[in-house]
C-alpha cells in the first residue's frame, strides 16, 4: 500500500510540472544595485574589487552585457521573468509585472517548481520607494521558500548623509561616511544572513538551493563605513574628460535623464560623489567576498554555480551625466560574471554582445531544466564553454521618456539609438574609434547602411506602439 501510495505522489507531482531536483548544480545568485563596470576586472583605473576580480578569474567575465532597461523596476522585472520590456509593459518604478503577465514563471519561481530550495536575502526585485529597505517592496512572494529583509544602520544615519537634495537619499547624489562597521550596515547584515543560509544548506547536501541576495549599494546614498572613503583620497580621483561641446550633433532626447540639481556640477562635490560611489562598490565587494568565502568554506563551490550581475550600469559624469536612466553605453552596460563548475571557458573572459534576458535560459541549460518557451533570452552555455565562439546577436535597450520611446541596439563594435523612431532624432557610434561616444556618427554617409540595417533590426525586435503599465491602471 504504501508503494501505490509513493507513486501516485510522484504521478502527482509530475503532472503539476514538479520534477525532483537531485544531482543537480547549486545557484549562488549575486545582484549588485546601480553598479556599472567600474570594477578592477572590467580595467577601471581607480575601483578596488578584489573579490570580484578574484571571481572573475575563477569563471567567465562577459564583457559586453545589457540590460534591458536602465532603471530598477522594469531591468529587475525583465531580467527575473525572462521577458522583454515590451512584454512586462513594466517601464517605470512604480506597476508589478504580475499585474500585466500575472500567470508568468519566474527565474527563481521556475526552481521552486524543480525541487530547489529556493530563497532571497535583500533586494532582488524592486522596492518601490527608493531607498526603502527592511521591506517586501515589489517583491513576488510565488518566487520564494521564505525571505530576509536585512536592515542596517546606514537607514539610521540618513540624517548625516550629505545629499545635493537636502532631505532625498535615493534619487539624487548623497553619500556619507559611516563609523559604523560593515557588519552594522544593511549588506553587511544581509551577506551574515547568506552566510548562516549556506551553513543551513550544507546540512542537506542531497537538496539543491537557489539563493539569491540582492545588495544595495552602490545605490545612492553611497552610505559606507568611513574605511572605504579613506582608501579613495579625492586627490586621486580624476573627473572624466567631457569635451567642449559635446551637445553639438547629439538629440536632446539623450539627456532627458540629466536632472536639473546634477547640470554642472562643482569639481569639487563631483570628486566626493565619485569618491562615495566607488566606497560603497568596495563595501559592497567585501561582503560578496564574506559570501563566495563561506561558499569554500563549507566546500559547496564544486557543484554551484555563482552569478554576479548588476540591473544597470552607472554615469559619473560622463557627458555631463550622473547616475542612470541614460542609453549612453556607459548605464546599459552591466557586469556579469558567470563561475561554473568545470567549464571550459572558465579564467577567460568573452567578447561577445549578451543580455541580461539571458541569464534565466542560462541557469536552465545549466542545470540540465527544460526552460518554459515563453523566454525572451537564450541560453549562453556555449559561452561559458568557448568564451569566443561565433555568436550573432545584439542586445537592446530600451527608456520611456514621458511621451516616447528610446531604444537602443548594442553589437561588438557599434551602438545605435533611435528616439521617438527616429522623430527625436538618432545617435551612431564606432566603439572601435569612439568608445566615450563623443562623435555622432548617424548624419555621416560613410555609415548611411550600417545606419539603415541597425534601424531594421531594431524595428524588428521591438514594438514602438507599447506604452507603459501605470499605477492607475493597476488600481482598477
Amino acid at each position: 500500500m504504501k508503494k501505490i501510495v509513493f507513486w501516485t505522489a510522484v504521478i502527482g507531482l509530475a503532472m503539476t510540472g514538479f520534477t525532483f531536483a537531485a544531482d543537480k548544480p547549486n545557484v549562488l545568485l549575486l545582484m549588485a544595485d546601480d553598479l556599472g563596470t567600474q570594477l578592477g576586472c572590467y580595467g577601471h583605473p581607480l575601483a578596488k574589487s578584489p573579490n570580484l576580480d578574484r571571481l572573475a578569474s575563477q569563471g567567465v567575465l562577459f564583457e559586453r552585457a545589457y540590460c534591458q532597461y536602465p532603471l530598477c523596476n522594469p531591468s529587475r522585472s525583465s531580467l527575473l521573468t525572462g521577458r522583454s520590456p515590451d512584454a512586462t509593459r513594466i517601464l517605470t518604478n512604480g506597476p508589478h509585472f504580475r499585474d500585466v503577465i500575472g500567470d508568468t514563471v519566474t527565474l527563481p519561481e521556475f526552481f521552486r517548481n524543480n525541487g530547489y530550495q529556493v530563497r532571497r536575502i535583500g533586494k532582488l526585485y524592486h522596492y518601490g520607494v527608493p531607498g526603502q529597505i527592511g521591506t517586501d517592496g515589489l517583491d513576488d512572494p510565488q518566487s520564494w521558500d521564505g525571505v530576509e529583509n536585512p536592515r542596517g544602520r546606514d537607514k539610521e544615519d540618513e540624517p548625516y548623509v550629505f545629499s545635493l537634495i537636502p532631505g532625498s537619499f535615493g534619487g539624487t547624489l548623497s553619500w556619507y561616511a559611516s563609523e559604523g562597521t560593515d557588519e552594522e550596515q544593511t549588506d553587511g547584515i544581509g551577506a551574515g544572513m547568506a552566510v548562516k543560509q549556506l551553513q543551513e544548506y550544507a546540512k542537506t547536501p542531497e537538496k539543491p538551493f537557489f539563493l539569491a541576495v540582492g545588495f544595495y549599494r552602490p545605490h545612492t546614498p553611497y552610505i559606507a563605513p568611513k574605511k572605504y572613503y579613506d582608501s579613495y583620497p579625492l586627490d586621486a580621483i580624476k573627473l572624466p574628460e567631457v569635451p567642449q561641446n559635446h551637445r553639438k550633433g547629439e538629440p536632446d532626447a539623450a539627456y532627458l535623464s540629466l536632472a536639473k540639481v546634477e547640470a554642472d556640477l562643482d569639481p569639487g562635490l563631483a570628486r566626493q560623489a565619485i569618491q562615495g560611489y566607488h566606497a560603497a562598490t568596495t563595501f559592497m565587494d567585501a561582503q560578496v567576498g564574506r559570501v563566495i568565502a563561506e561558499l569554500d568554506r563549507l566546500d559547496l563551490r564544486k557543484n554551484t554555480i555563482i552569478v554576479f550581475l548588476s540591473d544597470h550600469g552607472y554615469h559619473l559624469g560622463e557627458h555631463g551625466l550622473w547616475r542612470k536612466s541614460s542609453l549612453f553605453d556607459r548605464v546599459p552596460h552591466v557586469p556579469l560574471l558567470i563561475a561554473a563548475p568545470d567549464a571550459g571557458g572558465n579564467g577567460h573572459s568573452s567578447p561577445r554582445t549578451v543580455e541580461s534576458l539571458d541569464l534565466y535560459p542560462t541557469l536552465a541549460d545549466l542545470c540540465g531544466l527544460t526552460p518554459p518557451d515563453f523566454l525572451d533570452g537564450v541560453s549562453l552555455k556555449p559561452l561559458l564553454e568557448k568564451p569566443d565562439a561565433t555568436w550573432n546577436r545584439s542586445a537592446i535597450t530600451q527608456v520611456w521618456r514621458g511621451t516616447f520611446h528610446g531604444h537602443s541596439i548594442r553589437n561588438e563594435r557599434f551602438r545605435y539609438t533611435l528616439w521617438d523612431e527616429g522623430r527625436k532624432g538618432e545617435q551612431l557610434y564606432d566603439h572601435e574609434t569612439d568608445p566615450d561616444e563623443y562623435h555622432n556618427l548617424a548624419d555621416d554617409p560613410r555609415f548611411a547602411e550600417i545606419k539603415v540595417k541597425f534601424k531594421e533590426e531594431l524595428l524588428k525586435r521591438v514594438d514602438p506602439s507599447v506604452k507603459p503599465y501605470t499605477q492607475k491602471q493597476a488600481q482598477k
